[in-house]
């Protein structure tokens, strides 16, 4: 699977370990961003390039990781067709696959350690949707209301 990747100052930390740790997986990584730690920056940039990405690659799935995850999960949002959700848990990242079909999970690198977060993003990762009718009703109506914008 192609993951992009992309973290402000704020993430990244995690976003480095993220990268080997998907590589060493099988998995193929692709980083929007930042390329290098600077206080400074800001995460819109580099999680929209990220989210369109996955939105240009059917089946690719992207994280983007900054203090919080709160910003980089509504910059991601902007992305028309992409559905971010905030991932702070193992069980709420699969949930976010099952139920929201969520192309891009969002984790607060100031919020868990190395492993939490190692974690909570390979459940991610791992988890298909689940193709249940009435989660697909609701992502069709989310879809056609964002069309009509």
């Amino acid at each position: 699977m192609r993951i992009h990747i992309a973290a402000d100052h704020a993430g990244f930390e995690l976003k480095e370990h993220l990268k080997a740790h998907f590589a060493e997986g099988g998995h193929e990584v692709v980083d929007h961003g930042a390329h290098e730690y600077d206080a400074q920056d800001d995460y819109p940039s580099f999680c929209i390039a990220a989210a369109e990405a996955v939105r240009d690659a059917d089946g690719d799935l992207g994280i983007v990781i900054g203090g919080s995850g709160n910003g980089e999960q509504l910059a991601a949002n902007r992305v028309t067709g992409i559905r971010a959700a905030l991932i702070w848990s193992e069980e709420i990242a699969r949930l976010a696959r099952q139920h929201n079909d969520a192309q891009v999970g969002s984790i607060g690198g100031r919020m868990h350690s190395l492993e939490e977060a190692t974690a909570i993003a390979d459940a991610f990762i791992a988890e298909p949707f689940s193709r249940d009718a009435r989660h697909q009703r609701r992502i069709d109506a989310m879809s056609a209301y964002e069309a009509r914008r």
